[in-house]
């Protein structure tokens, strides 16, 4: 019995609503960035399921681009963070407007 592409559709869709979720309704930016990690970890999870179906390795090759997008994303998010911690400064999204202390 193997799992089909409906499967992994599926899954990837509730991870993609749960990301959604979290985004729209939280207010740090740590649970925002890790959202959005969940949110781009579920495309992933369909190019590889639409890859695995047409039998290429192009959504393979697409996810690991993807991942890298991810892991800057990450960097520089977690960098600005990390600044805006160290000034003290407000880390409510609904808060900051600027950038400027």
């Amino acid at each position: 019995m193997s799992v089909g592409i409906p499967m992994f559709l599926a899954v990837s869709a509730i991870l993609f609503t749960i990301g959604l979720i979290g985004v729209l309704l939280r207010r740090s930016p740590l649970t925002i960035l890790l959202s959005l990690e969940i949110m781009l970890n579920s495309v992933n999870l369909t190019l590889v399921a639409f890859s695995r179906q047409v039998g290429g390795s192009d959504g393979q090759v697409f996810a690991l681009v993807v991942m890298g997008i991810a892991a800057a994303e990450v960097v520089v998010g977690l960098g600005l963070v990390v600044a805006m911690t160290r000034r003290s400064m407000v880390l409510d999204t609904d808060e900051l407007r600027t950038l400027n202390g």
